[in-house]
This record gives structure tokens, sequence and C-alpha cells, in this order.
């Protein structure tokens, strides 16, 4: 039997039940419990006031059901004292021991053994009004006397005349009530009582519609009888308010305004730098053309083979392949041998190239992959192939001296036997190309850059910038004072004229 009462007094060890524990394991062969039997080798709870030690089954209370309680009080203490109530713990201390569904179970108990379930619905009202009257005498809801009129509380009082219970309005409820235990509960989603952001437009009597100049009602929910009295009402106050708004902007300086004109007058000089590069590059391009027309029309010179320097027996590697080639020969082979391998490789685009003037790309279209070629057109080894050279052709090359300065003439050499100046003018019209779509890049880029600044110059004193953004200027606004005295003495001095010419 020692052994029992000692797993019991294990089982619930706390602080103020230590004298009682004690007290079970010194008594030995003792009558307890409402059936007065020595069997301790059940399931036992003891009263917090007189001490005395009850079977579980005895009093329809489970080994679960106990570890939910937090002061016991039996029904002999409860009828000589009927304050003293049998106490659960909190919610939170629930959640320590058991699930949600020993919550449930717990609950259903409750009510089961609750001393307070015959008693009459007036006097558990009674005890809920107590509780409700009590004030902390320092929120806001303390101070309140009045109703605020668009509570759900107030709502169903306007309709009804009274809320059910007497409740009272939620802007006149202590928030410090019962020592801030109570919390505001979260509003459901789903709820049909939920406050929307015209209900306190939703009234049975009449009310005078917003519009300017109108005598109408205005409709249920709204302020306004109609949307044109809505409408007449948003012009009204615009033009109330723009033209002050104005004329605030005109005098008052902006920083960003002055730094965006400065970056857009940059940008407007970039654009002409870049204009002017395009403008010499298509000189270059027509220079080139004169150069091949004048070169065509020119015979070859009978002792070209005279002004050819003698090179010595030299080779070289090629840069692409690899393989040995003799110097003569290098430049020759070494761009049919980048052609070569380029031609494996491709450089496409869904779209067409839409540039007025000049198109110099390839821009060639693949059935198969339904892409457009991007290489440029000089360049181009797959599609754009060089053309056919007589034996008559000159080669054309303007000559130079000291590197860069030009000396009017040409090269009068076979086209097909000049290996000093070889594909010069392919080379010369690909280095243009390159330069042009650098140049139009940079355009590009600066007219994007224009296009923001503009942005941000057109938002920056939009109409909605300047009726919902002002800072009151007292300077500013002296300003205006004066010139608008100014205007009204000079209006009355030339009124006094004419009366006076009168």
């Amino acid at each position: 039997m020692n052994y029992y009462r000692e797993d019991i007094a294990k089982q619930f060890v706390l602080p103020e039940r230590q004298s009682k524990i004690d007290t079970l394991l010194r008594q030995d062969g003792q009558a307890y419990c409402i059936c007065r039997s020595s069997d301790s080798s059940r399931f036992m709870i003891a009263c917090d006031a007189c001490e005395e030690w009850y079977h579980g089954d005895c009093i329809k209370i489970s080994e679960k059901d106990a570890k939910l309680i937090k002061q016991y009080f039996c029904i002999g203490c409860r009828r000589e004292d009927p304050t003293l109530q049998t106490k659960w713990r909190t919610k939170r201390e629930r959640d320590e021991y058991g699930s949600h569904s020993e919550d449930r179970k717990f609950k259903k108990h409750k009510e089961r053994h609750d001393p307070d379930r015959n008693r009459s619905k007036d006097e558990k009202f009674k005890s809920k009004g107590d509780k409700k009257t009590k004030k902390c005498g320092e929120c806001m809801g303390c101070y309140r006397t009045e109703d605020c009129g668009r509570c759900d509380v107030c709502v169903r009082k306007a309709k009804h005349g009274s809320s059910k219970n007497k409740e009272r309005c939620k802007q006149r409820i202590c928030v410090n009530a019962l020592g801030g235990s109570t919390r505001r509960k979260r509003k459901d989603s789903n709820s049909d009582h939920e406050q929307t952001y015209n209900e306190h437009l939703k009234t049975d009597y009449p009310r005078q519609c917003y519009g300017p100049k109108c005598v109408k009602s205005a409709r249920y929910g709204s302020k306004y009888c109609n949307d044109q009295c809505g409408m007449n009402l948003a012009k009204t106050r615009i033009l109330q308010v723009l033209p002050q708004r104005l004329q605030e902007w005109a005098l008052s300086p902006s920083l960003a305004e002055d730094k965006n004109i400065k970056a857009l007058d940059q940008v407007r000089k970039q654009q002409l730098d870049v204009r002017h590069i395009l403008q010499e590059l298509d000189k270059r391009h027509r220079e080139i053309d004169y150069l091949v027309s004048r070169a065509k029309n020119v015979m070859i010179d009978p002792q070209w083979e005279n002004d050819v320097e003698k090179d010595e027996e030299s080779s070289m590697y090629c840069v692409t392949c690899g393989h040995e080639i003799h110097s003569k020969t290098a430049i020759k082979h070494m761009e049919k041998c980048f052609n070569k391998y380029e031609s494996q490789a491709s450089f496409g685009s869904v779209f067409k190239t839409r540039i007025e003037g000049n198109n110099m790309f390839c821009d060639f279209f693949n059935s198969v992959n339904r892409t457009y070629c991007k290489r440029l057109r000089v360049l181009c080894p797959e599609h754009c192939k060089d053309p056919k050279i007589n034996e008559s052709d000159v080669c054309g090359c303007p000559l130079v001296t000291n590197v860069f300065s030009p000396t009017g003439e040409f090269c009068r050499a076979p086209k097909k036997s000049c290996t000093k100046h070889y594909v010069w003018e392919k080379l010369r019209r690909a280095e243009i190309d390159l330069e042009r779509v650098r140049q139009w890049l940079k355009l590009d880029e600066l007219l994007d850059k224009e296009r923001q600044i503009r942005a941000s110059m057109a938002n920056r004193a939009g109409v909605l910038a300047l009726m919902l953004h002002s800072t009151y200027n007292h300077e500013l606004m002296e300003r205006i004072s004066k010139a608008q005295d100014q205007q009204a003495i000079q209006r009355e001095m030339e009124n006094a004229r004419q009366k006076i010419k009168a």
C-alpha cells in the first residue's frame, strides 16, 4: 500500500500539495473518500481545503482531468463556504499537458461538473455585467461619454433602438479592464458584421448631396446623388487649388529641375557629336566609292612589275590553321582560311534589320532556322561572295607617304596580282560599318537617357503631384500676396482714372 501511495505522490508533486502528500504517506489503514475505505491502489485526488483524499471514480474525475485542475475543493467544503470553487488551468497551461482532443474533453467535463450550471441566467448576466463595468480610468475608453455611431453596436442601436444584452459602444469599452487580460479578437474575413469603408453612409434618414449647388439627397451608401455631382465637385476643387499651386511652382526654384535641364543639354550635345561622326563615316564611304569608280576608268601601268619590292624568301605560319605559308601569299591565305572557318558558324536573329538608307547587314533569311543573318554584308563569307576580278581591273588603293599623308595617287597594279593591297576595299568598308554600329548603339543609349529625363520632368509638375504634394513656403506666399495686392491697387487706380475722365 505504501508503494501505491508513493507512486501517487510522485505523479502530483507540487509545492502547494507537499503537506497533503506528507499526510498521505503517514496514513496507514485510515478510511477516506466518500466510500470510507482504506484502498489507496486507485487514482486519488485531495481537497485543497480539508486535505481529505478522494477516489477519482467516486467523484467522477479521471486522472487526465485531474492534470487540468489547479485547485480542487470537495463537496463538503463548498457547502460550508460557497466562495470556494474548483479552479482549472488556463489554456496556456493546458497546452503543456495535452492535445486539442484533450481540450475538448476538458470543456465537456467542466460543463458537466460546473457548480454554476444550476444558477439562473439573471445571476450569470449580473456577474458578467459586474465584470464589464470595471474600468482602469486611464485609457480613452474610460473617458468617452458619447457613442461613436459607426461600430456594430451603434449601428444595431440605430436600427433596432437597443442592442442585445445592453452592449456598450466598442469605443467606450475599457482596454485595460480585468488586468489587461482581455485581447482584441481577430476579425473573421467571412464575417458579415465587418464594417466597410462606406458603412457610415448607409443610413435610413436622407443626407444632403455633397455636389456643388445640388439640393438633392445623396444615394444610399454614397456622398452624392449621382456620379456627375462627384465629378463636378472634383473639377471645382481642382480649379480652386491648381492655379495657386502652379503659381507656387513657377516662383519656387527646383534643384531637381535644374539638374535635369543640364543633363538634357549634355545629352543633346552628345547626340549631335554622334550624328557628326555618322556624317563623317558616310563621307568616307562616298570617298571609297569615288576611288573605286576612278580606278575602273584607268588602265594598268605597264611598269608595275618594276615597282614591286623584291622580298627575300621568307615564310610564316597562319594564325587560323597553323600551316607554314610564304610571306607574299600570307594575307591572301589568311583571308581565305578565315572565311572558311567563319562560314561554319551562324549569327542569326528572328528580326529583320530595319534601317533607313544603306543597310550594311547581310539579312539573308535561313528557312531552316527561320532567322536572318546578322553579319556585316562586306564580311559575310557565307551569303555575300566577293565579285569576280577581271584581268584588266586595277587595284585602285590610294597611296600614302609617312604612313598617314595621302599623295593623291593610287595603285595601278593588276588587282589579281597586287598582294600588297589585297582586298583593301573590303577591309575599309568593314571598318566604316563597324564604327557605324558603335555610333548607332551609342545614339540609342542617349535617346533612351533623354526619354527618361523628359519623363521625370513631366511627372514632377503633373496635376496629381501638384494637388497632393505641396509645402507651405512662407516667403513665397508673401511674394504672391504682395503681387496680388499690387494688382488690386493698380486696378483701383485705373478705375479711379476712368471715373475722372468720365
